[in-house]
């Protein structure tokens, strides 16, 4: 059960009429890679959540090394992983990586991140647009420039998705305080477990996170948790999950920017959404920093911004064509794929190929970074 820390009581004052420069709703990854982005820009930002910074974790949280230490928060890592596991009901097989994973901590890594902005933070639950900002349980926000790091919901756009009809995927995952077996991320490709999708396991130091995602999202994911968890002889406890979406989304709607979840920027068939959630998010900032640097209108801004975004739909087409795939390959021929994957030329240029999609080389290490 989530500990709650935002405002409460007789200091959870109203916030009607509250303005800043730049609004960004939203303080996890991406939220808060565009406020780190505008740092030192002179712009007041304002970031609000319905949680405190780094209270509500709901992913595995795992990423690529190089994009942590690109974003100036390797203090937040918990372990190295430099080999993924794949297995499936005929086999495993084991990749040494070009680059590792790394798992981390949720509140530590939200924090330094955090830590690298200049922004005010305030917890607020967002309901919508007014006219000039928007509404909160606090009151009515306002800014010239907006953006939506919400989530999947798309709380700021003219239409949200509602699960289980729209292009989500679903995963839940337990977090037993055990230690994990190797240096290694395990993925389970198995129709016995989940009909379409895959189980993990992410070593964490101490403890291990242990869940199953579904492309499916009709298909219920806590029976096919717990029967994982059982099979790695692991405690089924601190239960923990999301909707995430696999398909690309416009990344400006009348005026508002749309970063990570709610632009759909979620990788489909590995459903990575934290390394795309940072990679947009520095994207965004750089265009509100030169809005607010006055070298650029808004209205080139959003488009700017809206065209990069679709810049990258082809490799999300390629991504959702895999997941589509992936579940009605015979299982034999899939593991004898895997295996034949395995040689190391062919493993580094497909993973150079995917960390390529959303490189690490993109975002700036800030001096201040720890």
């Amino acid at each position: 059960m989530t500990k709650r820390v935002t405002t409460r009581g007789t200091r959870r004052t109203s916030l009607d009429g509250t303005r800043a420069d730049i609004l960004v709703c939203g303080a996890s990854f991406a939220g808060l890679a565009v406020a780190r982005e505008l740092a030192g820009s002179g712009a007041d930002v304002l970031v609000v959540d319905r949680y405190a910074v780094g209270e509500r974790a709901t992913s595995a949280c795992a990423a690529p090394t190089p994009w942590l230490h690109a974003m100036g928060v390797t203090d937040s890592i918990r372990q190295e992983l430099p080999d993924m596991t794949f297995t499936t009901a005929h086999g495993t097989a084991r990749f040494r990586l070009p680059w590792s994973w790394s798992s981390f901590d949720y509140r530590q890594l939200c924090e330094l991140l955090f830590a690298q902005s200049d922004a005010r933070f305030e917890t607020a639950k967002v309901h919508g647009r007014c006219p000039g900002g928007v509404r909160t349980d606090r009151g009515d926000l306002h800014a010239p420039v907006v953006v939506d790091a919400l989530g999947w919901r798309r709380v700021l756009g003219a239409s949200g998705y509602q699960p289980p009809a729209a292009p989500l995927s679903r995963g839940l995952e337990v977090h037993p305080h055990s230690g994990g077996p190797d240096d290694a991320l395990d993925i389970w490709i198995e129709r016995d477990l989940v009909r379409r999708g895959y189980g993990w396991r992410v070593p964490a130091a101490g403890e291990q996170r242990v869940g199953v995602g579904s492309y499916a999202p009709r298909d219920h994911v806590r029976r096919p948790t717990v029967a994982l968890a059982e099979r790695l002889d692991v405690d089924a406890v601190r239960y923990q999950g999301n909707w995430f979406p696999h398909r690309l989304r416009p990344a400006t709607e009348a005026g508002v920017f749309f970063v990570g979840d709610s632009a759909g920027h979620c990788f489909p068939l590995s459903g990575e959404g934290i390394r795309t959630a940072l990679y947009f998010g520095v994207a965004c900032g750089r265009e509100l920093r030169a809005v607010h640097a006055g070298e650029q209108p808004l209205e080139r801004a959003l488009a700017n911004y809206h065209e990069f975004s679709a810049g990258h739909r082809r490799a999300f087409r390629r991504a959702l064509g895999l997941q589509r795939l992936l579940p009605v390959i015979p299982p034999r021929l899939l593991t004898l794929g895997l295996r034949a994957f395995g040689r190391q030329r062919i493993v580094d240029r497909a993973f150079g190929w995917y960390l390529r999609q959303a490189d690490p080389a993109f975002a700036r290490p800030r001096a201040d970074a720890s």
